[in-house]
């Protein structure tokens, strides 16, 4: 008899749930809902509608057991950096959104009080304005935190909506810039040194680790019940487990953002990775060593600003002969309120002509980051790549693909799987054979 699990895969723009089981052998993945997660504008600026968001889990949650009455466990994997602050029971709202604004001023306090040289070092993740160090910061300077017992990252937010059972899990907590990346442990002269309120920093679990069930109400509402886990929370940490990585070959999961890196067996922290801006995030035994590039994010935006469709794009690109690029990774790019204006702007020389030369140039523009980021790890790591092995939405477009291998003169192996799903899914059959 087929056993069944249930992944509920959060990304920055939308959500899936999708049931796996093993059919000679072979993890099959199925679908059963999908839904819109996007961060929306507020009078606070960018925030999410997390409520709503939950009632969507449900919903899938609910489906998923309509199909399949019988499931082993779930799991949730999402986007990083982003958490809920809680008092006791209650949420503080509203729910900030990691390209909010307001943590670039924080990220400035923060850097005076501890100077990022000496930051990286202790923690070995990478400079970014929205990086949870600084929104937590910025929760301080507007006193969010004198209320707060908790922070809970966004997984594990939702996890504790349904079981009532609060976990700080290891892969999305590594990339808060608050994580020592050898004990694996919160680094607590950071946290003093910025007056952090210590309570807010409990155990840290592993993926894998066996949370509790439904709670009685949600295990009504949704028609049934299963155990739930702790699968690699951060979803490039679950993508990173879908595929088999060999030396030679450097990963991207391509989605919102663009995550190229390796499996390293140890942090790599050096006067090299710290000018390059690689970032030592974890994995399920090993740290995963990366650069965050802008990913889809661009092309996403513009898209949806000039009331495209991705299959008109795809049947067209190759018309447009415009090789004009742009530094797909400026700041400028990260949460604007017009993409398209933002990208005119600094192709400003030599502007193009229509809506496909702008397509191209933002897929040479991302192909050009990742070359770069690949010489840069070439060089932090006293290595050469010969695959790029792309997963993720990303992987499933032709044209980008072919440009990153002109780009790089690498071979590129697409794999247009649903690469975060797959890893969150092996987690938790996983677990499932080590309890039995």
């Amino acid at each position: 008899m087929n056993k069944y699990y249930l992944a509920i895969d959060l990304g920055a723009s939308s959500g899936r749930h999708i049931v796996g089981y093993l059919d000679n052998g072979e993890i099959v993945l199925k679908e059963i809902y999908r839904f819109k997660t996007q961060m929306e504008e507020s009078a606070h600026g960018l925030i999410w509608d997390l409520d709503r968001i939950f009632n969507e889990i449900k919903i899938g949650i609910k489906k998923a057991f309509e199909e399949y009455p019988k499931i082993e466990s779930l799991a949730i994997d999402s986007w990083g950096v982003d958490y809920v602050l809680m008092n006791g029971d209650k949420e503080i709202k509203p729910y900030y959104a990691y390209r909010n604004k307001r943590n670039m001023e924080a990220s400035e306090h923060v850097n005076r009080i501890i100077p990022f040289e000496e930051l990286y070092k202790l923690t070995g993740v990478q400079f970014a304005p929205f990086n949870t160090i600084y929104a937590l910061y910025a929760d301080k300077l507007d006193d969010r935190l004198l209320s707060a017992t908790d922070y809970l990252m966004i997984p594990s937010y939702f996890t504790y909506k349904l079981t009532g059972i609060k976990t700080h899990e290891y892969t999305n907590e590594s990339t808060t810039s608050l994580i020592n990346p050898w004990s694996k442990k919160y680094q607590i002269s950071v946290i003093e040194k910025l007056e952090l309120p210590k309570r807010l920093f409990k155990d840290i679990n592993s993926a894998g680790d066996h949370v509790g069930e439904l709670t009685p109400e949600i295990a009504q509402e949704v028609g049934g019940n299963c155990k739930v886990i702790l699968t690699a929370s951060h979803d490039t940490a679950s993508a990173f487990e879908a595929v088999d990585l060999d030396d030679d070959s450097v990963l991207i999961s391509s989605g919102t953002w663009s995550l190229l890196g390796i499996k390293a067996s140890k942090p790599i922290i050096s006067d090299k990775s710290l000018k390059a801006n690689f970032t030592n995030e974890g994995g399920v035994g090993y740290i995963r060593f990366l650069k965050n590039i802008m990913g889809m994010w661009v092309a996403s935006k513009v898209k949806n600003e000039l009331f495209l469709t991705l299959e008109y794009i795809d049947e067209h690109i190759n018309e447009a002969h415009y090789y004009e690029t742009f530094d797909i990774n400026d700041p400028s790019l990260l949460a604007p309120s017009n993409m398209k204006e933002a990208i005119y702007k600094l192709l400003k020389k030599n502007p193009p002509k229509d809506e496909l030369e702008l397509f191209a140039s933002i897929y040479h523009s991302m192909a050009k980051g990742y070359k770069t980021a690949i010489e840069e790890l070439e060089a932090v790591t006293s290595k050469t790549y010969k695959n790029i092995i792309i997963v993720g939405g990303g992987a499933k477009n032709i044209y980008l693909n072919h440009v990153v291998e002109e780009y790089t003169k690498k071979t590129v192996i697409p794999k247009p799987i649903e690469a975060t799903a797959l890893g969150n899914i092996k987690i938790q059959m996983k677990a499932d054979q080590i309890k039995e």
